[in-house]
């Protein structure tokens, strides 16, 4: 049995959890998983059903893009993945989906400001918008390697989707959500042409630092993975 076993199972345990959710559709997005105590990560294949998906379809990949282990070749986003592992030492597990509500706020380049307690808490100060790159490419990976460093936790791609971290998947399954509640309410908000009201700057400021904490005590490996 692979040493990668149980990242593998997660990875497919959780695909399809987000699959039933209906934030991943067919073969759209990917997700990944760092591995703890390597320079190197679980991620999705490219262009198999999250459904028909099986753990030894799942790629283990190191941060020079070499194939550790897995037969198919991994999501064409694998080098976007690895390069955020080794810009953000607090993110160990990476969402990227085409979901809806986020998607259409980077058609019309809306980013999000801090309009709930909880997004501050979890996703940030606010969920920007990267700068369009084809998928797949270098370009896109070095501009999302670039704009991921001011330590938020979801952002949105130009004319692509949404990209969201975590400390854990649990973590970031729920910052997918939280992320799709903010989009859809901020979409429902600018119809009306009325004014959007924001948190206060003091809240936002206290609850990003709680966010902050718990991130420096991912990097120094002394957080709990799974709780808050």
């Amino acid at each position: 049995m692979s040493k990668y076993q149980i990242v593998k199972e997660e990875i497919v345990e959780r695909a399809q959890e987000l699959v039933h959710k209906g934030f991943l559709m067919a073969t759209g997005g990917n997700i990944s998983l760092r591995i703890l105590g390597e320079e190197a990560f679980a991620i999705t294949p490219s262009n198999l059903d999250y459904m028909k998906m099986k753990p030894e379809d799942v790629c283990i990949l190191n941060f020079d893009m070499e194939i550790i282990e897995g037969e198919l070749k991994p999501s064409v986003e694998a080098g976007m993945h690895g390069a955020i592992y080794q810009a953000r030492g607090d993110v160990n597990a990476i969402v990227h989906t085409h979901q809806v509500y986020t998607s259409a706020l980077t058609l019309i380049g809306a980013a999000i400001p801090s309009l709930f307690d909880e997004q501050a808490r979890f996703l940030g100060r606010s969920v920007e918008i990267i700068p369009y790159g084809p998928s797949g490419t270098g370009m896109l990976k070095n501009k999302v390697a670039k704009h991921v460093q001011n330590h938020n936790n979801a952002y949105m791609m130009k004319n692509h989707g949404a990209l969201i971290f975590g400390h854990d998947m649990e973590r970031a399954i729920h910052n997918v959500a939280i992320l799709e509640k903010c989009a859809l309410a901020y979409l429902l908000a600018l119809c009306t042409e009325k004014k959007v009201s924001k948190i206060p700057l003091a809240v936002r400021e206290i609850a990003f630092a709680k966010l902050r904490k718990d991130q420096k005590k991912v990097e120094a490996g002394d957080f709990e993975l799974g709780g808050e």
